[in-house]
């Protein structure tokens, strides 16, 4: 009888013990004063200024000739303090104008993938921390802080990369059941180890990867973020075709609202820890991701030899012998082809 009544209570201990989390109230989410997060408009390159209470953050600062735009930038909203500098990865369009922003702020901690890297601006970067006795912190995936009433957990990079982009720090921020993700310039390789590593991705916003490059934001990665926004920071009439025709219409896809600070100059979100609402500096009204007309190609051919698909239209097309077919430009592309250059698809 002993012996059942205590059989019977280790039952009921381990029940309890396993609804724990359920009877215990869980915490609300206490409002503050707001999170907004700033894209500015640096052209064909990156700066994200993100404030939440008495916290700032600033993820990468545009090139090295947007120093005094970022300098004026934090000078007319009295931010004499950035918590912290995150630098993506050290390629110039995303850190060239940090030095700018350490001669105006002082910084808390610095974030960047590497603690070194072979170009003049990386090195201006480095002292102008230096000046500040401020050292670079590689972050480890899976890391978290606070900023504000803000949490940030960095997601990526998981594994090193010879490609500076590949290395990209690709950050998670929170803020009450609000939720950003801001991917630098991550590719697919990237996203797919992303992926692999099993973070929660979902986010309301999506800061697009690589300035809208038809090799970032995979179909794989956009199912797991489910973004109802994104935001492209890219320069008019780049030399890179950015953005690309196929990223877009994975957006479109996925019925995503797209914001674009080539069209639409600085772009600006605001949460409350509800919802996000969004305000531009000119043309709010901008179609930018207008549906592309309609075209009678159901297909797309590709070339065996020079592992290239095309159009059905396209004045490239390869002769029939070294053909092969395929229904979409996924499909194309998932087995290694790359798109023509001269049609698109």
């Amino acid at each position: 009888m002993r012996k059942r009544l205590f059989a019977i209570t280790l039952t009921l201990l381990l029940l309890l013990s396993g609804c724990e989390g359920l009877l215990e109230p869980q915490p609300e989410f206490v409002g503050g004063s707001g999170l907004t997060v700033e894209f500015i408009d640096v052209g064909q390159a990156d700066s994200i200024l993100v404030t939440c209470e008495d916290a700032t953050m600033l993820i990468d600062g545009g090139n090295a000739a947007d120093s005094d735009l970022i300098y004026t930038y934090l000078k007319d909203r009295g931010i004499t303090r950035l918590d912290y500098v995150i630098a993506t990865h050290a390629h110039e369009d995303h850190i060239g104008g940090l030095p700018g922003a350490l001669e105006y702020a002082e910084a808390g901690t610095a974030l960047c993938p590497v603690t070194d890297y072979d170009s003049k601006v990386f090195d201006n970067f480095v002292r102008a921390l230096d000046e500040q006795g401020v050292s670079i912190t590689v972050p480890e995936p899976g890391e978290r802080f606070p900023l504000g009433g803000a949490e940030a957990e960095i997601v990526g990079p998981i594994n090193p990369s010879d490609d500076p982009n590949g290395t990209s720090v690709v950050l998670r921020l929170t803020y009450g059941k609000t939720s950003f993700l801001f991917a630098g310039d991550a590719e697919r390789g990237e996203e797919q180890d992303i992926l692999g590593a099993g973070y929660n991705l979902s986010a309301d916003v999506l800061k697009v990867g690589h300035h809208g490059s038809d090799t970032s934001t995979s179909y794989p990665f956009l199912r797991e973020v489910m973004p109802r926004y994104a935001v492209i920071s890219c320069g008019t009439d780049n030399s890179y075709g950015h953005p690309h025709d196929g990223l877009l219409s994975r957006l479109r896809d996925a019925d995503v609202t797209l914001y674009r600070t080539d069209m639409q100059g600085s772009v600006t979100c605001v949460s409350d820890g509800e919802t996000v609402s969004f305000t531009v500096e000119r043309n709010a009204g901008a179609q930018t991701n207008p549906a592309q007309p309609s075209v009678a190609e159901d297909h797309y051919i590709a070339n065996i030899n020079s592992r290239v698909f095309h159009r059905p239209s396209c004045s490239g097309l390869p002769a029939e012998k070294n053909r092969v077919t395929f229904g979409t430009r996924e499909e194309a592309a998932g087995e290694g082809y790359t798109p023509c250059g001269i049609c698109k698809p």
